[in-house]
């Protein structure tokens, strides 16, 4: 697996753009602890009313730079307005990033340590985690080293309308969508989209999606753009595929 260079994003100065944009759009910082001497911050802006409450991840790995930047491109351009109660994790893997590499400093992939919380980062995530309301749907935003095109993950016990259709249909102005019939070691349900069989709290180790859907919520979408592809591109598609999932969900938020 490749790794990009350290300095396609430098965690100090993406979590100061970060804290200033959120600033700006009326988010509230919340200090989750620290990794690496870089901050662990989550950010909420609770929006009075019936709102959807809607919760976004990224940088849990520190080869995967698109979705953070992504995610601080969407803030900046006022995506996460009053439409609902937003809860953002944009940087859930500083030092992996200071390093440039997957792992955390520690060498521990952060995204499989849900069920054993062995990482002072992931830790301290769930506690926040715990603090928080149910989310009505949440979102994890990653990169694949393997892939040619984008493709999701789907987990909605609840059978909740799906969002991977939508979703589908934004991303393909920017680009592929991921062919292959095995992604991951999985089989797709129809091409670009995953929906993993069976119990995922029988799994021996649990990712982000997985910890969520058992406590947190009933739906919840991974969404994977390819790291083949040019960084803009990456960015661009990231941002349409949430532009369609948000505009969905917060018009029939249940």
């Amino acid at each position: 697996m490749a790794a990009v260079k350290a300095s396609s994003l430098d965690p100090a100065v993406f979590g100061r753009q970060f804290a200033e944009a959120a600033r700006l759009q009326g988010f509230r910082a919340e200090p989750l602890g620290e990794a690496g001497g870089v901050p662990l911050v989550a950010y909420t802006k609770r929006t009075p009313g019936p709102r959807p409450r809607l919760y976004i991840s990224s940088g849990i790995h520190g080869d995967e730079p698109a979705p953070p930047l992504a995610l601080l491109r969407m803030l900046e351009a006022g995506m996460f307005d009053d439409r609902a109660t937003w809860f953002l994790c944009p940087l859930l893997n500083p030092s992996g990033f200071l390093h440039g590499t997957r792992e955390n400093a520690g060498g521990i992939d952060l995204n499989r340590d849900y069920k054993d919380l062995r990482t002072e980062e992931i830790a301290a995530h769930v506690r926040w985690l715990q603090r928080q309301p149910r989310f009505d749907t949440a979102f994890c935003l990653h990169e694949d080293w393997e892939a040619t095109g984008f493709y999701l993950y789907e987990l909605n016990a609840a059978t909740l309308p799906s969002l991977a259709e939508t979703v589908l249909t934004a991303v393909r102005v920017h680009g592929p969508i991921e062919t292959a019939a095995l992604i991951d070691g999985r089989e797709i349900s129809a091409p670009g989209i995953i929906r993993p069989a069976g119990d995922p709290r029988l799994r021996e180790s649990w990712p982000e999606a997985v910890y969520l859907c058992v406590h947190h919520t009933h739906r919840c979408y991974t969404l994977e753009t390819a790291s083949s592809l040019p960084l803009e591109q990456r960015i661009r598609k990231q941002m349409a595929a949430m532009q369609a999932a948000l505009a969905a969900v917060c018009a029939h938020p249940r």
